[in-house]
């Protein structure tokens, strides 16, 4: 009887210095615990699949993958109105949206801007959905409160031309020095 003998091979790479017996030692270990550890997850993954638990992975997975899909804050009407969910709108007559549009994003909110540009200065209608009004009402008080801050702001340009008549002023005062001590001859 000729006993049949299976040989492995195994390639280790190693950078090191000088190569000595423990060096050696020590890359042969970590391959061997990689191994291990490798064995010991195959053999989790069929209890789970016994245990029914990779069936909720799964669908853990597929669920985050509809969540990815599906676009979140500044859409399109078409897009908001797939979700099936009834609209309503809020008129802004505001030209700096980008601001609200930092708002809504705070508050999780799907909007759909339309610009109604007939009207002089153009006018804004945002909609978003009805079982959002709550959320809406509280970021529409924010996005009002930072405008009517920005309003009573003072623009840069002004500071800066204050500034400028101060240094004018202040450079106009030249002062003039007498030798004079008050002596008379």
């Amino acid at each position: 009887m000729q006993d049949e003998v299976n040989e492995k091979t195994i390639a280790l790479c190693v950078q090191c210095g000088r190569m000595t017996a423990g060096v050696l030692k020590a890359a042969m270990r970590k391959y061997l615990n990689g191994a291990e550890r490798h064995k010991q997850k195959k053999v989790q993954r069929r209890q789970a699949v016994k245990n029914g638990r990779a069936q909720e992975r799964s669908r853990a997975k597929e669920r985050r993958k509809l969540e990815k899909k599906q676009p979140h804050g500044k859409q399109t009407m078409k897009q908001l109105m797939a979700k099936g969910a009834q609209l309503t709108n809020i008129l802004i007559t505001d030209d700096n949206i980008k601001s609200f549009d930092r708002v809504a994003r705070k508050y999780g909110i799907d909007y759909s801007l339309k610009r109604d540009s007939s009207i002089s200065p153009p006018k804004y209608m945002v909609f978003f959905k009805a079982k959002d009004v709550d959320v809406m009402t509280a970021a529409f008080k924010e996005y009002t409160g930072i405008t009517l801050k920005k309003s009573k702001k003072p623009s840069v340009r002004k500071k800066l031309q204050k500034a400028m008549q101060r240094l004018a002023k202040h450079r106009e005062r030249v002062k003039t020095r007498q030798k004079d001590r008050g002596q008379e001859r």
